[in-house]
């Protein structure tokens, strides 16, 4: 559940991040500002509020809507620096980032002069648009239609390590777009930017135009193997539902189901537990919390989202045979109520369900890898490169 946090980290305040707390937020502006508390029964029964009020040390506003009836939970902190999408990630996954990221600085013309002619000339471009910290969302709105009338890319970032190039799919072109940012992501790197983001858009106007689910992200690989590395190579599969291939730089995948939308993502994650012979990681990320609503600060629409894939989480459950085992967690925070627009830095929900699971708290873990040395246990796949301990075998 990307950008699921459930308390600030103990080290918040080095981000400017002490007192953000996701779902404690989104609990208190339902809990006053609509008639009925936030709802999620099912998250609830498998041990969130607990993992919650364990994490943040006093009781959410309300009640979830059930009582806590199986699973083992907890709460994860982060090791890694920063509170990116790759470093929760791949930290999850047994591989801390133990670096520092680069990051474009927020003011205007905030890319490299270099760097810019470069994407120019290799791109065969007539120029660029944009060059500054951006929402996705407005910066097509304010600049979409020149862009389509001179044929120039739109090129921001945000407080993420990240170049994104929005470019409309039908003046512009999909696989243009797709090569450009091919160029560019091959450019960045000595920069120490992560990723670089394709965000094609469509529409004949600003009033109109909206981004399509053919976002492609070119992610710099892990420097070691990841648990998804070591269960391939332990004769495993890994189905990548969304953007997760992605993440990994399509490293350790054996099979990917691309798919955009909650709705969207739930039906590919059913397909794909469907789909999947023994011996395989299911993983999806489910980037709506994160890019629709938390960058957004959208508080009713971040918790109504929550509604909705509690709604629908039976329809994974109903598909776990009685040695499955099922795991929900995020990557980092994104407080909607939070100012700015950037991640939080905050504790994430452990639950773990299914095979080998005993209904109890667990201790915290003082990392993420410990989530990931836990499944490396699970499937046999060898002890990841850190991670202190399987929290359940």
């Amino acid at each position: 559940m990307d950008s699921f946090g459930i308390g600030c980290a103990d080290d918040a305040e080095l981000y400017g991040d002490k007192g953000a707390d996701t779902l404690g937020h989104i609990c208190e502006w339902f809990s006053k500002n609509r008639e009925k508390p936030l709802y999620l029964p099912n998250l609830a029964k498998v041990g969130l509020q607990k993992a919650a009020e364990l994490s943040r040390q006093k009781a959410l506003a309300a009640d979830l809507g059930a009582a806590y009836e199986k699973g083992a939970y907890t709460y994860a902190q982060e090791v890694s620096r920063g509170k990116d999408t790759l470093s929760g990630h791949w930290e999850i996954c047994g591989v801390p980032v133990n670096f520092d990221w680069g990051y474009f600085p927020d003011k205007p013309s905030c890319f490299p002069q270099e760097l810019i002619d470069a994407i120019i000339r290799e791109g065969k471009l007539p120029g660029v648009l944009g060059e500054k910290h951006a929402s996705g969302t407005e910066i097509i709105k304010e600049l979409g239609e020149e862009h389509m009338l001179s044929g120039k890319p739109i090129i921001y970032t945000s407080a993420d390590s990240v170049l994104q190039i929005a470019a409309h799919e039908q003046s512009f072109g999909l696989e243009r777009l797709y090569e450009l940012c091919k160029i560019a992501f091959r450019l960045v790197q000595p920069y120490k930017i992560a990723r670089v983001i394709a965000r094609p858009f469509v529409g004949s106007c600003a009033d109109d135009f909206t981004r399509t689910v053919n976002r492609h992200d070119y992610a710099v690989p892990a420097p070691e193997a990841t648990l998804l590395d070591n269960i391939v190579a332990a004769g495993g599969n890994v189905y990548a539902v969304g953007k997760i291939a992605d993440i990994f730089a399509h490293r350790g995948i054996t099979k990917h189901y691309p798919a955009g939308g909650l709705d969207k993502l739930i039906e590919a994650t059913v397909q794909a537990v469907k789909d999947a012979p023994d011996n395989t990681l299911v993983f999806t990320n489910f980037v709506d919390f994160d890019s629709s609503f938390g960058h957004r600060r959208n508080i009713q629409g971040y918790g109504e989202a929550l509604e909705y894939f509690d709604s629908r989480l039976p329809e994974i459950m109903t598909l776990l045979q009685p040695d499955d085992l099922c795991l929900i967690t995020a990557d980092h925070g994104n407080d909607p109520t939070w100012n700015g627009s950037d991640h939080t830095r905050e504790r994430i929900p452990v639950l773990f369900f299914g095979a080998g699971t005993a209904n109890k708290e667990l201790e915290p873990m003082y990392t993420f890898a410990d989530i990931g040395q836990t499944i490396a246990a699970y499937m046999g796949a060898g002890k990841t490169l850190t991670g202190k301990k399987a929290a359940l075998f």
